[in-house]
């Protein structure tokens, strides 16, 4: 919200990060015009590049991708004048198939305040992807994922380089989409995995989707991993065939469904059920699994249970009260599966300055298979 992108000097100490610079708001809105700032990547070219999800006064319409300098100094805008998508928020690019294809949040204004489902009707909410030239900028294509892929969140291509396939993941419609090249060198998509939607009771809906949040690829490109927030499990598909996922793995570690809520899920014929969920060194788990990260071996999977402040407070005051959590469900790397590991419990209710909410973490670059940033 506040607009500022901080580097943080890792290298010298990284058991004592430092503040290096603070790029100002001021000076982002200045020269490009850009606000709310979100997925960042480093470039071949040694420049930054961050995706906005709106202007300086929460408008969808305005948004795009600031490129800072390799000294962090504001540069300008990475997509040509008047190639700008209509929303904003992940991005992620295929060099080799001179491809970058961004995905839709929705707009600040709507989303700052917790979630209304009015805004979805009042189309203040995405359902788009945009296809770009690598690394020319210019937006070639929009695909329309239609009411099944309402609010397209993480967009991840395959690893492999020479692959002409990804995956977004539709929170609001809990879908995984398919996204890939046609013979005519264009991009379509299709639906390839769906969560249905759970019949509730005690809840603000009759129904409630999963909220797919956070996804990533195994980098062998063998496993896709997804959490449902509201929901609360965590799955594993083999993805060896990008057509046809195969789930091989699943375990709850949170959600409104946990037994011990006042929410029941109902089956087909009105009998009413609840997930276990297991206690982790002593502690009932929070909110329901996010962001994800998982070891650079694939066998260790990371999860935090904040998803924006807003909404964490409008779903699960609990966690804005006591704070989030991480925790690691150790894979089976050969066939398939998850497990909660019983002895991984981080509690970020316990700061010094007041109960955190973690977000995303990331793996240094490198061989480290060790450290991890949340």
């Amino acid at each position: 919200r506040s607009g500022r992108v901080y580097v943080i000097d890792t290298q010298k100490n990284p058991k004592a990060p430092s503040l290096h610079k603070v790029v100002q708001p001021e000076d982002i809105v200045k020269n490009t015009g850009l606000a709310y700032p979100h997925t960042s990547h480093c470039l071949a070219s040694g420049d930054i590049m961050i995706s906005c999800l709106g202007d300086k006064d929460g408008n969808a319409k305005g948004n795009g991708f600031l490129l800072l300098d390799s000294e962090f100094n504001v540069k300008g805008r990475w997509e040509k004048p008047g190639h700008s998508p209509m929303f904003g928020y992940d991005f992620w690019y295929q060099p080799r198939h001179k491809t970058m294809i961004s995905s839709s949040w929705g707009a600040p204004a709507a989303f700052t305040k917790g979630f209304d489902l009015q805004h979805v009707t009042d189309g203040l909410y995405g359902r788009h992807l945009h296809v770009y030239s690598w690394p020319d900028g210019e937006l070639k294509q929009t695909l329309d994922l239609g009411d099944t892929g309402l609010i397209p969140l993480e967009t991840r291509f395959l690893h492999d380089p020479s692959k002409d396939t990804g995956y977004v993941g539709c929170a609001l419609t809990s879908n995984m989409v398919r996204f890939f090249k046609t013979k005519d060198g264009s991009w379509s998509h299709e639906v390839a995995i769906s969560v249905k939607p759970l019949k509730v009771q005690n809840w603000i809906l009759p129904e409630m989707p999963g909220l797919i949040t956070d996804f990533l690829i195994s980098l062998d490109d063998r496993f896709l991993y997804f959490a449902n927030w509201l929901h609360g499990d965590v799955r594993q598909y083999n993805i060896e065939d990008p057509k046809n996922p195969v789930l091989v793995g699943q375990v709850w570690v949170g959600g409104l469904i946990q037994k011990g809520s006042p929410v029941v899920a109902m089956t087909e014929d009105g009998k009413t059920w609840q997930s276990d969920v297991p206690e982790i060194q002593g502690h009932r788990l929070r909110g329901g699994p996010q962001m994800i990260q998982l070891s650079l071996d694939g066998k260790r999977l990371y999860v935090t249970n904040s998803l924006f402040s807003s909404w964490d407070r409008q779903f699960y005051p609990e966690l804005v009260e006591k704070g989030s959590h991480m925790l690691q469900i150790d894979v089976n790397t050969e066939e398939g599966g998850l497990k909660t590991n019983p002895n991984f419990f981080v509690d970020f209710g316990a700061e010094p300055d007041g109960p955190s909410l973690a977000h995303e973490m990331r793996y240094p670059g490198g061989d480290c298979t060790s450290d991890i940033w949340t």
